[in-house]
């Protein structure tokens, strides 16, 4: 004879153990989709800004612009420091166009040195939230399938730990390859933030002073009606050295390949 009281609490188990199933679901799969958030505003932000913001963030506004920009430079300088750099941090995080304009107008504002530093933090720090929406969103379910993965994905995966620093520090100095993707990259393939913050801070240096130096030379040129020529860049006493730094950072790398083929 069954007692009754039993039977009530095994049908009510039942009842209510499917309920709790698909709760839990429920919440994992929307916690899985508010991760992807952050990411899906910056793409969002990035490709509108894309259409809509290049005829703003240009050396024709800056030019249109300059006067007022040094006169509250001049009575406000820490507030204009303040100002420029959470719009640098803006332009970079959402992958806005204009970082070039923002670099040098960081030089035409604040000279070589002061206009280096804020850039240079300001990029960081921009470059670190993409790189951190990235990671929460669609890095960590690619991570973990790379962690799991067999063949060439994994020898690949396995060098690319081996050699973090020296492949970040490339992605950083090697002048063709676009900020954004820098940011992006390391992000989705799993690499540790602490090494893509130190490569970051101090990889965009020598670019940052280049575009920093051209900036400071803005206003003769917007004097002379002129725009202002970014092929300095490749000028060879500029190319020069940032090349030197890429065949600096991919020494270890070369060095690591040739002794992997030796023991084997």
């Amino acid at each position: 004879m069954c007692d009754p009281l039993a039977s009530h609490v095994v049908a009510r188990m039942k009842r209510t153990k499917p309920d709790n199933v698909m709760s839990d679901t429920t919440q994992s799969a929307r916690s899985g989709l508010a991760r992807h958030i952050p990411l899906l505003v910056i793409l969002s932000v990035a490709a509108v800004g894309f259409f809509t913001l290049g005829d703003y963030l240009s050396f024709e506004t800056l030019r249109d612009n300059r006067e007022a920009l040094l006169a509250w430079r001049d009575a406000n300088y820490w507030a204009m420091a303040a100002a420029f750099m959470a719009l640098y941090i803006i332009i970079v995080a959402f992958s806005l166009p204009g970082a070039a304009v923002a670099s040098m107008t960081g030089g035409f504002l604040f000279g070589l040195f002061a206009g280096t530093v804020f850039n240079v933090v300001a990029a960081t720090i921009g470059a670190s939230a993409i790189f951190l929406a990235a990671r929460w969103g669609l890095g960590e379910s690619l991570t973990a399938r790379l962690e799991s993965s067999e063949g060439a994905i994994k020898k690949l995966k396995d060098g690319l730990r081996e050699n973090e620093i020296s492949v970040l520090f490339l992605l950083r100095l090697v002048p063709v390859v676009p900020f954004f993707v820098a940011n992006l990259v390391p992000a989705l393939v799993g690499v540790k933030f602490r090494n893509f913050l130190i490569t970051t801070a101090l990889g965009i240096i020598p670019g940052g002073i280049v575009y920093t130096w051209i900036g400071v030379g803005l206003g003769g040129v917007f004097d002379r009606g002129e725009t202002p020529d970014v092929s300095l860049l490749w000028e060879p006493f500029v190319i020069g050295p940032i090349i030197g730094l890429c065949v600096l950072a991919a020494l270890p790398i070369v060095i690591k390949s040739i002794r992997g083929r030796k023991d084997a």
